[in-house]
């Protein structure tokens, strides 16, 4: 019996997904949960695997054919079973191509006719046409007489639930340029993520129809790629020139500019080829290894995974892909990149005693910015606007304490090295102060809420969606840790590495940066001591440690008394809505989340 294979949901948020490559073939055997073919979407790349076991009879998705979730993708059954439903589109091809065939004779005479009559016309005429032609293919360049059917259209995909429009930032290629499936054309700038928009297609970029900093909603057109060539169409008229001027003597002074025309043509494409080597190198500075990549050395490479490769700066060509028939997957790029970390550190170990003896002249070294006027990332113009609108609608002060975390920093460096064997990640003092601090949230619910003046309403939130700020090469972002109160240090320590790690990487969905209640900033990351952070709005309140230095102070010691001992100490920043919050309530709060960590009773 035949069974369908469906496309699963692969995501609460995801829709549909685009089929990139088949596994596998029509009449090919295939095992349960066997790889059939791979898909693509806006957030993950996977592979479909076989439901049954037995002989794949149909395919019912192409590949670059994107289905929505549920839809047939093939047939599997047993061998000879659905044979015949081949055979009647093929029997369909072939009555329609027999009247094709037929009605091709047809133009056969009409053509000779309209070359005697151009023939018999005046030089005027040929002239008068000649410029209509152009303006022909300009109207219909993705058209002609069968350009419209071949064109097919690029629009920006859904890129997450509250995204509703992107802002073109730059074009990777032009008009004329030839371009494969899944190769980056354009880069799009959302409030909340950037990315790439691949082509759909294998062809050439006809049209674009949406400028640099132009902003358009989900599902608009933004390019048309086909098959047709400029180049091509405007060079099949010049031939029958010649024959004219053959039989007129006079006109043979106009023979001469006519053949330096035909060079014309040719040298179009190499201008265009230029900037295209042009482009490799631009891109080659943010993706030094998207050359590997494009190259298809390794293979079938997905969208997602050259990117990665790129950030991390894996080249391709030397990853040996551990997926079916050798394709390279993100955990071979992972794999790799965790690989070159020692090679690097290796270099750097070994000009450590130089370093010391010469810092001045790393210091000495100017930016290249330095005297440059740079155009404003629209990342960076939405950090701004939100910034000031933050501190314009809500009333922020801030409070700081001082914390000794001697009793965490001893628990820390007696587990960190069996922590990491264990988890896979490093022990850091972030997820205890993340810890704490979603505690005490429970406890004082007024600074996990949100405010609207307008409707008169607070809402006080019944879970901690604990937002984290992670420095990236674009620009501050806040990927949320959902459900955070739910989660152990064990657990907070991977959540906070997954999401910082996919953030830094681009890889974060958009779903991801947005629904947080509370934001935790680690100052301390940078070394600074204190600071006075901005609320995330619409939420009321941002929690801000600075980094854990060790300094004598004045301890009650039971034995001793009051003493001067080496302690680990921090601080700690809370900046709070004084609309909502009073500062006694974040006053009571930072208490609470000091005597937590000053207890240090938590499990790792």
């Amino acid at each position: 019996m035949a069974t369908e294979v469906n496309l699963p949901a692969l995501g609460e948020s995801v829709t549909e997904g685009t089929v990139t490559r088949w596994l596998k073939q029509v009449g090919d055997s295939v095992a349960v949960d066997e790889a059939l073919l791979e898909v693509s979407t806006d957030k993950v790349d996977t592979e479909i695997p076989s439901p049954v076991a037995g002989t794949l009879l149909e395919i019912k998705a192409e590949e670059d054919e994107t289905v929505e979730v549920g839809a047939v993708l093939a047939v599997i059954g047993d061998e000879g079973e659905g044979s015949g439903g081949g055979e009647s589109p093929e029997e369909g091809s072939s009555e329609e191509s027999a009247p094709e065939a037929e009605a091709e004779p047809e133009p056969e005479p009409q053509e000779p006719e309209q070359a005697s009559e151009q023939e018999s016309e005046p030089e005027q005429t040929e002239q008068e046409s000649e410029p209509e032609k152009p303006a022909a293919e300009e109207s219909g360049g993705s058209g002609g007489s069968g350009g419209s059917g071949e064109s097919t259209p690029v629009t920006l995909p859904a890129l997450g639930e509250s995204v509703t429009e992107g802002t073109v930032t730059r074009w990777l290629k032009k008009v004329g340029d030839d371009v494969a499936v899944d190769e980056p054309l354009l880069e799009v700038s959302t409030d909340k993520v950037d990315t790439e928009i691949p082509s759909p297609v294998a062809g050439t970029l006809l049209e674009i129809k949406v400028e640099e900093d132009e902003t358009v909603e989900v599902g608009a057109e933004l390019a048309l790629i086909g098959s047709g060539s400029p180049a091509e169409s405007q060079s099949e008229p010049e031939p029958e020139k010649e024959p004219e001027p053959e039989k007129k003597p006079e006109p043979e002074a106009e023979k001469e500019p006519e053949p330096e025309k035909e060079p014309e043509p040719e040298k179009e494409p190499e201008p265009q080829k230029e900037p295209e080597a042009e482009k490799e190198p631009e891109a080659a500075k943010e993706a030094p290894a998207a050359d590997a990549g494009g190259t298809d050395r390794p293979g079938y490479v997905t969208p997602l995974v050259r990117k990665l490769a790129a950030q991390h700066g894996v080249d391709l060509g030397s990853v040996k892909g551990s997926g079916v028939g050798g394709r390279i997957r993100k955990q071979d790029v992972i794999d790799a990149a965790e690989a070159q970390k020692p090679a690097a550190a290796a270099p750097a170990a070994t000009s450590a005693p130089a370093a010391s003896s010469a810092p001045a002249q790393r210091s000495s070294t100017p930016s290249p910015l330095r005297g440059q006027t740079v155009k404003v990332s629209r990342l960076r113009k939405i950090i701004a606007q939100r910034m000031v609108e933050s501190v314009q609608i809500s009333a922020q002060l801030t409070q700081v304490v001082e914390v000794d975390v001697t009793n965490i920093a001893r628990m820390r460096e007696a587990t960190k090295e069996d922590f990491l064997a264990r988890e896979g990640v490093k022990l850091s003092y972030l997820p205890f102060f993340a810890k704490a601090a979603i505690d005490s949230l429970k406890q004082h619910p007024s600074l996990n809420a949100t405010l609207d003046l307008e409707a008169g309403e607070v809402t006080y939130h019944d879970r901690e969606n604990i937002a984290f700020a992670v420095d990236t090469e674009k620009g501050l972002l806040t990927p949320v840790v959902k459900d955070a109160g739910d989660l152990s240090v064990s657990g907070l320590a991977k959540k906070i590495a997954d999401v910082a790690g996919r953030t830094r990487a681009n890889k974060i969905g958009p779903d991801e940066l947005s629904g947080g209640t509370f934001t935790i900033t680690n100052l301390g990351s940078v070394g600074a001591l204190w600071d006075t952070p901005i609320i995330n709005q619409p939420q009321v309140a941002i929690l801000g440690p600075g980094t854990v230095v060790k300094r004598p102070v004045v301890i009650d010691d039971e034995d001793l008394g009051e003493t001067i001992a080496v302690r680990h100490m921090v601080y700690l920043a809370l900046t709070y809505d004084h609309r909502l919050v009073d500062g006694a309530d974040a006053g009571r709060f930072l208490q609470e989340v000091k005597s937590r960590l000053e207890a240090a009773q938590f499990e790792v």
